[in-house]
């Protein structure tokens, strides 16, 4: 004969309890922190929403969907970290700044490798972009206001058609990509077009979640760098436009005041169009990189 033992039943928060009681042995004291935290903050968003089993089935849906849209091309998880805040607030943790050096911002998903070496003031824009021409110049700095000679600036942006040359499928090669370095005074000179606002990927997971939440997917028009130089932290940053009209609801919440640039339109020839060596119509600004030295 079969008996029945009783006892109390198994709750919720046994279930939370035993998973961490299971993960005690984790030899990485930092793993297991980690994973200490995600299963405590887990399990308590679950209990905190009450979710429902097709919600949860429906939440392994959508980041299956999120990986299989990965691959060398594009990647919805940095998409999907960026735009619910996830990348600026790491990147805010992990690249506090002293007053005075250049701020951070994401790196967002579309840096490729293999952009060329360039010459002050080189082109990083294809001939048949038909966007306003623009020359970005300044210098690279420490603290006090010394040059940096050689300091390295990795570039790149979307194209006038609001599209990184990654978002192409009918072609491979790289363009609105370009490596420049800082002469013996830190000055560096490059040439593009003027950047556009864009809607990042929106036909995967990410862009059902943010119609879902009535968000747009809209990026303010902006110019990526990473600056690096010997003995310097290096910083991934952008250049913003200040008339562009997505600044407060940028999608991946990555604006900062202190990145945000005036472009000078010329009209006609003057000073600029002559030291630069180009026709107006076209564009200037102005932007001065900082770096803090290397903990």
């Amino acid at each position: 004969m079969h008996t029945t033992v009783k006892g109390r039943s198994t709750t919720e928060d046994d279930i939370t309890a035993e998973v961490l009681r299971r993960f005690e042995g984790t030899p990485d004291v930092r793993l297991r922190e980690i994973v200490f935290a995600l299963v405590r903050h887990l399990h308590g968003f679950v209990k905190d929403v009450n979710l429902t089993e097709a919600e949860w089935f429906s939440a392994i849906q959508f980041l299956t969907g999120t990986g299989q849209l990965c691959d060398d091309k594009r990647q919805e998880f940095i998409l999907l970290s960026d735009t619910l805040g996830v990348s600026m607030v790491v990147d805010l943790m992990n690249h506090r700044k002293p007053e005075g050096a250049t701020e951070s911002t994401v790196f967002g998903p579309f840096h490729r490798e293999g952009a060329r070496e360039m010459p002050p003031g080189g082109n990083i824009a294809p001939r048949d972009d038909g966007g306003s021409p623009m020359m970005i110049s300044g210098r690279v700095l420490d603290l006090s206001g010394r040059p940096i000679a050689g300091a390295r600036l990795d570039v790149w942006q979307a194209d006038s058609s609001g599209l990184y040359d990654s978002q192409y499928a009918d072609r491979d090669e790289l363009h609105m990509r370009g490596l420049f370095r800082t002469d013996s005074d830190g000055r560096y000179l490059v040439r593009t077009v003027r950047p556009v606002h864009y809607a990042i990927p929106n036909d995967g997971p990410v862009g059902q979640m943010l119609r879902a939440t009535n968000r747009h997917p809209w990026r303010p028009a902006h110019v990526h760098f990473v600056v690096s130089a010997d003995g310097f932290e290096p910083v991934t940053t952008h250049i913003f436009d200040d008339t562009d009209p997505y600044l407060e609801s940028d999608t991946v919440f990555a604006v900062k005041d202190s990145l945000i640039c005036h472009f000078v339109r010329h009209d006609a020839r003057d000073d600029a169009s002559q030291r630069l060596a180009i026709e107006p119509p076209f564009y200037t600004v102005d932007f001065d990189f900082v770096l803090k030295p290397r903990a």
